[in-house]
């Protein structure tokens, strides 16, 4: 499979054009991935836009890709959104990370109770970090469209979301297992955001707050996932049954 770059811009470029990356992405082409004049890559700019292209010259500070082809998807719709909350360590960067790998389409941070990591005074930072994170992983995975992370909230903003999305809260003890709501046809035209607690859990209180705005407490299997896992092995579930795998 061709290595796959992005750029900031693709409005306008197409067959015939020479498309050139510069900064970070430049470097990590030619000096890391070591491209060739001559090499066959695709380029995209994370927002739909989709470059086939070879390469014409390659220099740390700059790479030319005439492009041979372009074709644009179409953002997914209805969307599927991880609410993760922050977590201790890496957790919640690994969680992101495997989110933006299988498909997920936005990331929500969520200083839930029970997080040990706090954002308080760093939230602009840590959404940067999370959004850096996506982006490479999506680079990686090649994905046409770059998932959004969204500000850090707080448990009465994700109430707010089941007015007018499916929201399902992933609790080891819920009564209903995902596999019976993820078909298709209950998920309907809404947005399908799968929120996932700390590594403490999510305490009686929010999940009561989220019970009554209309969030619909689901499991997965028999065994309890840590942070890092189970919004990925939820999404994993949701794209078999919405026939994206």
């Amino acid at each position: 499979m061709a290595l796959h770059f992005l750029i900031e811009d693709a409005a306008g470029s197409g067959p015939g054009d020479v498309v050139r990356l510069t900064g970070a992405e430049a470097h990590h082409a030619a000096a890391v991935r070591r491209v060739r004049v001559g090499e066959s890559v695709t380029v995209g700019d994370g927002r739909g836009a989709w470059l086939t292209g070879t390469i014409a010259a390659a220099s740390p500070k700059e790479v030319a890709v005439e492009i041979d082809s372009r074709t644009d998807t179409q953002a997914a719709s209805p969307r599927t959104v991880l609410v993760q909350a922050l977590a201790k360590g890496d957790r919640d960067e690994l969680a992101v990370q495997a989110a933006t790998e299988l498909g997920v389409d936005a990331i929500i941070p969520w200083q839930a109770a029970r997080s040990v990591s706090r954002w308080d005074a760093k939230a602009e930072k840590g959404v940067a970090r999370w959004r850096t994170i996506v982006r490479e992983a999506a680079k990686q995975a090649h994905r046409a469209w770059i998932p959004a992370v969204e500000g850090v909230v707080r448990t009465a903003d994700i109430a707010a979301l089941a007015q007018t999305s499916l929201v399902l809260v992933l609790e080891p003890s819920a009564s209903e297992r995902l596999t019976t709501v993820a078909d298709a046809g209950a998920v309907a035209d809404r947005d399908v955001v799968l929120v996932v607690g700390p590594e403490g859990g999510i305490t009686a209180e929010e999940l009561s707050t989220l019970a009554e705005a209309g969030a619909r407490p689901v499991r997965l299997g028999e065994t309890v996932l840590r942070t890092s896992t189970a919004g990925a092995a939820a999404l994993s579930v949701l794209s078999a049954a919405h026939g994206r795998w």
